[in-house]
């Protein structure tokens, strides 16, 4: 049983191409009906995320799997054979089985480390399941891979460190102010950034937010979506005397928070302290309002230093998750290499003694010779084919658990014309005494 995988993510195709493979909503059911129609194609599980499109699937042909899963891409995208080709990968089962493992990890994600795709690989796997589409093999790869990204998040820090605008300036007033809980806090600006920043806010306690806008109506809308309240632009000032952090990022050519304006109700505060967090290019907020005794003021430049220091911290992280998986990676392999490095042995074995005691029984039966001469004759067919395999088996199971283990396999299939079949028990026995 072979690990196959056709897919295409952000690194090797631009959204306008990866969105002709998006396989969403009602898409999807009509995808797995058609995967399991394919006789070449045992099982499968199709990740789509706004990142990748990638589909993993089992087969007993390497060859015929492969040609069943481009089918399934041209008949599921509005791509030309030849802009396919262009854009979607096709590793080997080896490479497929550590691309989900990184993918699991984050550590092949647009943003290192992320931690969403993990859920996004729980749900793939679920539905699947539910489409009945998933067997033995995939059963056990995408539980070990979750099972993999799960101990990345445990054992590194890769998902600790903010390396985006949004979380960063979160994390700013997070290190300044501790704990977020029953802090008041004021976003200026209804933007996309202003909505990001935001939702990451309200992921550490936040039960409420006030927001002001110049367009009063996306005030409100904003405030809608955090169960907070809208602030008219003008009585923003006044909204200062309480607040504990400050976040601005709209698009105005000019000061918005100006010593002018803000200036008065911020010494009213008496050193009262508040986090001014400005990621607005041209700035918001205006330098001088750090001058006031309790007001400390971050702009997007100390945000990028923040975001530079973590990126570092996070690609050390990386590489101890690079560790992790080539040891889980290996481990996964040595299960693999069962399903089809030891059918292959075994079948080449069997068919071994079958051509020994066909060839011994016409021999006996042309010759007129004695127990003991028969012995002899015997020990040497089975010395000649015992020598004759014994290379082979050798390195097959040396291999096995290569990046070339299942190419051996295939062609040792191929050149011996074994046939061997596994069943879904037999995974499982062998799972078990890999387990054991």
């Amino acid at each position: 049983m072979y690990v196959l995988l056709v897919g295409l993510n952000h690194k090797t195709a631009p959204v306008e191409i990866r969105e002709k493979l998006a396989i969403t909503g009602g898409v999807m059911s009509k995808a797995y009906k058609y995967l399991m129609q394919k006789e070449d194609i045992e099982g499968a599980v199709i990740l789509d995320t706004c990142n990748r499109t990638e589909v993993y699937a089992t087969a007993r042909d390497i060859e015929k799997g492969m040609q069943a899963l481009q089918e399934f891409a041209l008949r599921f995208s509005r791509l030309a054979p030849e802009e396919l080709d262009k854009f979607v990968y096709k590793p080997n089962c080896y490479d497929a089985i550590l691309n989900l493992f990184r993918v699991a990890s984050g550590l092949d994600s647009m943003i290192l480390g992320e931690s969403q795709i993990l859920g996004q690989v729980k749900e793939a796997y679920k539905t699947a399941v539910e489409e009945g589409a998933s067997d033995g093999v995939l059963n056990t790869l995408f539980q070990q891979a979750i099972s993999v990204g799960k101990r990345v998040r445990t054992e590194t820090d890769i998902d600790k460190h903010p390396i985006s605008v949004s979380s960063a300036a979160v994390e700013m007033a997070r290190s300044q102010l501790g704990d977020l809980h029953g802090k008041s806090v004021v976003v200026v600006g209804a933007g996309e950034m202003s909505e990001l920043t935001t939702r990451y806010l309200m992921q550490y306690g936040l039960s409420s937010v006030i927001v002001s806008n110049r367009s009063y109506e996306k005030a409100l809308a904003m405030a809608e979506l955090f169960s907070g309240r809208a602030v008219r632009f003008d009585m923003l000032p006044a909204e200062l005397s309480k607040a504990d952090i400050v976040i601005s990022c709209t698009s105005a050519s000019h000061y918005v928070l100006s010593l002018e304006s803000c200036g008065d109700i911020l010494k009213s505060r008496q050193g009262d302290r508040i986090i001014m967090i400005d990621i607005a290019v041209p700035r918001d907020i205006e330098p001088a309002l750090g001058t006031i005794e309790g007001v400390q003021i971050y702009d997007i430049d100390d945000l990028q230093n923040v975001i530079d220091e973590n990126y570092l911290e996070r690609r050390k992280a990386s590489r101890q998750a690079e560790s992790i998986i080539a040891e889980e990676l290996e481990k996964f392999n040595e299960w693999l290499a069962a399903l089809y490095v030891v059918p292959v042995i075994s079948a080449l074995k069997q068919k071994g003694e079958a051509i020994k005691n066909h060839e011994l029984e016409r021999v006996f039966n042309r010759l007129d010779v004695s127990a003991y001469e028969r012995k002899v004759i015997s020990t040497m067919a089975n010395n000649i084919i015992n020598q004759l395999l014994h290379h082979p088996v050798v390195n097959l199971k040396e291999m096995a658990c290569s990046n070339q283990g299942h190419l051996y396999a295939e062609v040792s299939k191929k050149l011996f014309d074994l046939q061997l079949e596994m069943e879904e028990s037999d995974i499982g026995d062998i799972k078990t005494r890999h387990q054991g």
